[in-house]
């Protein structure tokens, strides 16, 4: 199988959410935090396969994809805001990420940027745009925990110096996608308001909150609509 594209969710179960939005569904492998489904929106054939949380388990799903011969990735994942007008369910399409994460960090050293893929990302600003969803676009801190005792200091610290929201994935995906060679962007979707309670926003989000669940739906589509921009454009090599 030499498929181009992937998707990648942290939760097994949003690739259910990905799999109503294409055609000729195959369910591939399921391990762990891994699970995989085969697919084709608008004649594009995609992967997309799940990565758990945090960047060690992105980092792991990467290089496996990297050598099924994957050239662009695109993370569809959640965030909290760290500026206070991102509203629930907006998509935040992320630039580059501050690397506060472990598994970037034992690849390279911190100097080195974490950043989108400025064709790809533009796909997915151009993708939002046309389909009218909400969204913007800068940089993103991806980190180890949301529970540490000082979180609150320090997601001020970073909302003050204009970073749009928190993930556990971004810097990883960026740095070793930029190392293997394959275009990457993510998409995140606000589940947490800025100086909300994570723990309530992330349950509120399992539970169905319409907003949040709506933004799911934005960003796949998003992803996917990027997918079928790049392959017009420039096509799997």
């Amino acid at each position: 199988m030499n498929i181009p594209y992937a998707l990648l969710p942290g939760d097994p179960a949003r690739i259910d959410h990905i799999a109503r939005h294409l055609e000729n569904v195959t369910e591939l492998a399921y391990n762990r935090e891994f699970r995989s489904i085969s697919g084709t929106y608008k004649g594009v054939q995609v992967l997309a396969v799940s990565t758990g949380i945090g960047g060690a388990s992105m980092g792991i799903a990467l290089e496996e994809l990297h050598g099924c011969g994957v050239q662009c990735a695109i993370r569809i994942g959640s965030c909290g805001a760290l500026q206070h007008d991102i509203a629930p369910g907006q998509l935040v399409l992320a630039e580059g990420a501050v690397r506060d994460d472990g598994t970037s960090a034992a690849y390279l050293p911190l100097s080195y940027p974490a950043v989108a893929d400025h064709r790809l990302l533009a796909c997915c600003c151009q993708a939002a745009q046309e389909q009218g969803f909400g969204h913007c676009c800068g940089l993103v801190r991806s980190h180890d925990s949301f529970y540490t005792d000082r979180e609150s200091e320090i997601c001020r610290t970073w909302s003050d110096r204009g970073i749009l929201g928190a993930d556990m994935e971004t810097a990883a995906l960026y740095t070793i996608g930029r190392l293997r060679g394959i275009a990457t962007a993510s998409i995140l979707n606000n589940i947490a308001p800025y100086e909300s309670d994570v723990a309530e926003s992330v349950a509120d989000y399992v539970d169905g909150d319409r907003l949040a669940m709506q933004g799911e739906s934005n960003e796949i589509l998003t992803a996917l609509e990027a997918f079928v921009r790049w392959e017009e454009q420039y096509g799997a090599h």
